[in-house]
């Protein structure tokens, strides 16, 4: 609730203080297309989707990241959609996958997880060795 509260304080401050300096017209007529981009944006996130899967396949990223990045295109998108000018900077800055990142990392305080391949060779993993015995049946 508190979050809410800052983002709605911020968003009325930023918005009062940009619409003031452009005027209403030019106001409008930046709700309307960043609207209609952020409308666009979320037509076209099968796209966006498409590239994260191709920095998956190439390992550049995680499964989360992937989860993440796309979480937060589509955030962007609808951040967009939304009137204000605090919600349009937002949007637009959520559509770059390093603010993304830095948004998951630094705000919500998520970690990434170590690859397997991430390992220094001095670090020692742990490995269960298993043997399995079949016993034939005996009567």
């Amino acid at each position: 609730m508190i979050y809410f509260l800052i983002y709605l304080f911020l968003e009325v401050v930023i918005s009062v203080n940009i619409a003031s300096k452009i005027g209403g017209v030019a106001t409008f007529f930046e709700l309307i297309l960043s609207a209609a981009l952020g409308f666009f944006l979320l037509s076209n996130s099968r796209y966006t989707v498409f590239e994260s899967m191709r920095s998956l396949a190439n390992g550049e990223i995680t499964i989360e990241e992937f989860n993440k990045l796309n979480l937060f295109s589509m955030l962007g998108a609808i951040l967009l959609i939304l009137p204000g000018f605090f919600s349009d900077i937002l949007g637009i800055l959520l559509q770059f996958s390093f603010f993304g990142t830095l948004f998951a990392k630094k705000i919500l305080h998520l970690k990434s997880r170590k690859k397997r391949d991430d390992f220094t060779p001095n670090e020692e993993i742990e490995v269960i060795d298993v043997e399995i015995i079949e016993e034939k049946d005996r009567l």
